[in-house]
């Protein structure tokens, strides 16, 4: 087992030493509070950033950042308690952050990213960043092990939020957080714009918060899933 530690935990002259040392600096992304049906918890995303730091440092030897925990998360401002800052504001936040990384002297950065809306403002920003080869990003639904993964196990005919997958992979981690006697299914089609909870006339309503059918998850596909993303970040960190 390698060792990790928490750069909350540790006084600045032990980082410094670490990142001497070749630690891999690593900063997870993963919303606090953003709806995921009336199953799942609000902080969802952040149990997931939190699981995927604890696996990196037992990849390699890791520094673990605080979890970023807001984030740019339009489609489900309409839902109480879900919280979404702008794509500018949250591109900026983490080019700063990571700033602030390189200048404590990590040699490597890994980012953690536990959503989709998040991807493309961390795109962009790290092509703004590009003379930095070091920094690498982990898109934590786009590995090739997962998405094979998705294919062989999936049975429902639309997905994409606190749906089968998201729900599977719930059940592994934190089966206590996950309340399936309120699980639902809910296909619907989909415009630009955020989800709509109240009002079925406008585009977008998906009264429970669900994209897909949450109903069919089980732990078994969760650990099929868990298992593919591991892969993928076992391969990324190889390779970089």
């Amino acid at each position: 087992m390698n060792s990790s530690h928490l750069v909350a935990e540790l006084a600045w002259p032990e980082v410094k030493a670490y990142l001497e040392r070749g630690y891999l600096a690593v900063l997870p992304i993963g919303a606090a509070c953003k709806e995921h049906g009336h199953h799942l918890p609000m902080n969802t995303d952040f149990i997931q950033a939190e699981w995927l730091a604890q696996q990196t440092s037992l990849l390699c030897p890791s520094l673990i950042w605080p979890i970023m925990s807001y984030g740019f998360y339009p489609t489900f401002v309409e839902y109480p308690g879900s919280c979404s800052i702008s794509e500018e504001t949250f591109g900026q936040s983490i080019h700063d952050i990571l700033q602030s990384i390189l200048r404590a002297g990590a040699n490597r950065i890994m980012i953690l990213n536990t959503g989709i809306s998040t991807v493309r403002p961390l795109e962009n920003m790290l092509g703004e960043l590009n003379q930095h080869k070091q920094i690498i990003l982990f898109n934590v639904y786009s590995g090739s092990n997962f998405t094979n993964a998705v294919n062989e196990i999936e049975q429902q005919s639309v997905g994409g939020h606190a749906d089968e997958i998201e729900t599977s992979i719930m059940l592994t981690l934190v089966p206590d957080k996950v309340d399936m006697t309120k699980a639902k299914n809910f296909d619907t089609e989909l415009v630009a714009g955020p989800l709509n909870p109240n009002d079925p006339d406008k585009p977008n309503y998906s009264p429970y918060g669900v994209i897909g059918d949450a109903r069919l998850a089980t732990i078994e596909k969760g650990e099929i899933l868990t298992k593919a993303i591991l892969a993928d970040l076992a391969e990324l960190i190889k390779n970089n």
